[in-house]
């Protein structure tokens, strides 16, 4: 536990933007108020570019990007005591059991979760994850669902804890005179197919031109070339480019902030954006699209029994669905004042295991090489470690290099990462500050 004179040191591992944001947020909410906070970014192809994180607009006292070794090689020098894992499962598991290699006698608490709502992958995911101190659930919905995985293969369920989303928040909707704006929120890889998102973007531009008095706006995650939690291989941005007709004047495609873009939204429309529930808990009207159909791989499943389903037809049609109160109170979205609290017991559990920090028990994730033989181990070496957590030979964290080493290895491991993400700009000051050395 910290002393009364040393702040909270707190560590966020993320993978991509969006996780960052939950990671971060998640953090400040579950931890004290003066904590100080290290963010690391885990290489791989969706490290997030300058411009995605200043659009997710979280800060941290130091940022820096690692790969998994070096990442566990600062817990294990840096003496944090609280770490959160915000990443997919399979770099949540091999981050577990690499921790548990490190052997700590004070090891940091451990919390982990999903960014959103989770659509798929519900018991891959969460036994992926299980091992850590705290598994937080984003809603009341899910915190049933999590405890019902676990228990259903016989681990210890204990770890599950109810919260909320932590980026909801922003001023409750108010219809002002005069404006009138649709926001259609997309997402990276949902649909997938090329007709699919073309549909969808060809009836939004239909909708704009039907409405020729209301703003209607495209709400992108990110720019052709930078890559978020999902790979998006077919950007809004190069289909509406292609659309017959071209784009009338009151159709916009826009980035930044989604509170900020929301805080104009009159309506928003989505296929299963993390964005409606940010819209819902600010009570701004929303649709949830069915054209496509109502199906998993879309994930707009989750929001059966909603009242929000609706089709394009209809909302040209002048349709505003309502939203079932029940429905919204078990996401965690009600506007009942519960969201105050909503993170009570989480910093509860946090101040309690950081009370026992000397006694806590060794990592014990759920998959081991006698539960998942051949499982576990294929996740462990794609973050370059053994089967026991511990790194691989030929897998020892380098020293940091400096000089003309340092400028080629973030070149060719920016063109590693491709230069459709990063663009020339990320490789041409490289090679002008080289000429220059």
């Amino acid at each position: 536990m910290p002393s009364s004179t040393s702040p909270l040191r707190v560590a966020v591992l993320a993978d991509s933007d969006t996780r960052w944001k939950w990671g971060a947020l998640t953090a400040r909410r579950i931890s004290e108020d003066e904590a100080e906070l290290t963010g690391f970014l885990l290489r791989g192809r969706a490290t997030p570019t300058a411009r995605q994180l200043a659009e997710v607009g979280v800060t941290a006292d130091e940022l820096r990007e690692v790969t998994g070794g070096e990442f566990l090689r600062a817990i294990r020098d840096e003496g944090y005591d609280l770490v959160v894992l915000a990443l997919v499962g399979g770099a949540v598991q091999a981050m577990l059991h690499g921790l548990a290699a490190l052997r700590l006698p004070h090891r940091p608490v451990l919390v982990t979760g999903y960014v959103g709502v989770v659509y798929e992958k519900l018991a891959d995911g969460l036994l992926l994850r299980h091992g850590a101190d705290i598994v937080l659930a984003n809603s009341r919905h899910d915190a049933d669902r999590f405890r019902a995985v676990y228990e259903g293969v016989g681990a210890d369920a204990s770890a599950v804890t109810e919260a909320a989303l932590p980026f909801l928040g922003g001023a409750p909707y108010e219809q002002k005179e005069g404006r009138d704006t649709v926001v259609f929120a997309a997402q990276p890889s949902v649909p997938e197919s090329r007709a699919d998102r073309t549909y969808l973007l060809r009836r939004l531009v239909e909708h704009a031109r039907l409405h020729p008095g209301r703003e209607v706006l495209l709400k992108l995650r990110s720019k052709p070339g930078e890559h978020t939690t999902h790979l998006e291989e077919l950007p809004y941005q190069k289909l509406a480019d292609k659309l017959p007709g071209g784009l009338p004047g009151n159709f916009r495609l826009v980035y930044g902030h989604m509170g900020e873009v929301l805080d104009r939204t009159d309506l928003l429309v989505t296929v299963s954006s993390t964005a409606a529930l940010e819209a819902l808990h600010r009570r701004i009207p929303t649709v949830v699209l069915s054209d496509l159909g109502v199906r998993e791989a879309l994930g707009n499943h989750h929001f059966l029994g909603s009242g929000l389903l609706a089709s394009w037809d209809q909302l040209d049609a002048g349709h505003r669905p309502q939203p079932d109160e029940e429905w919204l109170a078990r996401q965690g979205v009600a506007a009942d004042g519960t969201y105050a609290s909503a993170f009570d017991e989480a910093r509860k559990r946090v101040a309690e295991l950081l009370g026992r920090r000397p006694e806590l028990p060794p990592v014990a994730p759920y998959y081991t090489t006698t539960t998942a033989p051949g499982y576990l181990p294929g996740i462990l070496a794609r973050h370059h470690l053994a089967a026991d957590g511990t790194p691989l030979p030929g897998a020892a964290v380098e020293n940091e290099p400096t000089g003309v080493r340092r400028l080629v290895r973030d070149a060719v491991r920016g063109a590693a990462r491709g230069a459709y993400r990063h663009g020339v700009q990320r490789i041409a000051p490289v090679i002008r500050r080289m000429g220059a050395l």
